[in-house]
């Protein structure tokens, strides 16, 4: 009876198994044409790079890149069409994104952390106001934000460029949530152990939080590196170009525009981000999975 019970047993186990082996095609298909519409337009960029501007003022843009590497070169060290070198507009793009992502994350923390462990008057008034910033994207605040950059004089200054763009009621709501899940008997063993505020802000929460941190900070790095409005407004110095800025000041009247040129820095204006995204992976990832856990 026990021999002639098996096969109905495993047969089922095996058909099972057999089925969740079988690829799913259709997942594999809809991948697939997802990864050709992202990555045809940049492989057209790089390709565009390499060539003449005056094949791709024509039309004749082919999809196979040459060898001639020389508008990277002198984008880097002369710029185009009198922009500033794109060396020097990669550092200021870099730089207000660093600013942006570190100071959007360190007032973040902050504010979540006080919203959450201490106790004061309107606490949860504070928190709700912080919550309705959330319906007020920069294009709506952009003129008074403006004015109050003109009256503190941080027009055309590295400042005015990246302070009022620090503030994220986003990365303040996501420091709560992770906060609040904090058991209290953590935080009571904290307090017995003698561990002031900032100690126990150093030590307990801010490692606890080290996968959401790098997962926002690699958010808010792209978020500050493709800014364009808030650039465009408050640096006319050529010297406070962005990366952004610098790519359509090259791209001027359709005939007289080095096509290449602009192709090659905008190859290089995808550079840092994605070198930040692929150093940051497996944080980024982790920070993701965690925070829908």
């Amino acid at each position: 009876m026990s021999t002639s019970s098996t096969p109905s047993l495993t047969l089922p186990r095996v058909a099972a198994e057999g089925i969740r082996a079988r690829p799913d095609w259709l997942a594999h298909i809809v991948l697939a044409l997802g990864v050709l519409l992202f990555a045809l337009p940049v492989w057209l960029v790089v390709a565009g790079s390499t060539q003449e501007s005056g094949a791709i003022t024509r039309g004749e843009l082919s999809l196979m890149p040459t060898l001639d590497l020389s508008a990277y070169p002198r984008v880097l060290t002369h710029g185009t069409m009198g922009t500033e070198p794109v060396w020097h507009m990669l550092l200021v793009s870099g730089g207000m994104a660093l600013a942006i992502a570190g100071g959007k994350i360190v007032i973040s923390v902050l504010s979540a952390y006080a919203v959450v462990f201490f106790r004061f008057p309107f606490r949860r008034t504070a928190f709700w106001l912080i919550f309705i910033t959330l319906m007020l994207p920069v294009e709506v605040r952009i003129i008074p934000t403006y004015a109050v950059m003109s009256d503190f004089g941080l027009i055309n200054s590295f400042t005015g460029l990246s302070v009022p763009l620090i503030a994220s009621a986003t990365a303040t709501l996501l420091f709560r949530q992770v906060f609040v899940a904090i058991p209290d008997e953590l935080v009571e063993a904290a307090r017995m152990d003698g561990a002031g505020p900032l100690r126990f802000l150093r030590d307990i929460l801010i490692p606890v939080s080290a996968a959401n941190i790098a997962a926002l900070f690699v958010i808010l790095f792209v978020y500050g590196w493709n800014q364009y409005l808030w650039p465009l407004l408050v640096a006319t110095d050529p010297g406070l170009d962005t990366i952004v800025i610098g790519i359509v000041k090259m791209i001027g009247v359709e005939t007289q525009t080095d096509w290449s040129a602009v192709m090659a820095t905008a190859v290089l204006a995808l550079l840092p981000p994605v070198v930040v995204v692929v150093l940051m992976q497996r944080w980024f990832v982790a920070g993701l999975t965690e925070g829908e856990k």
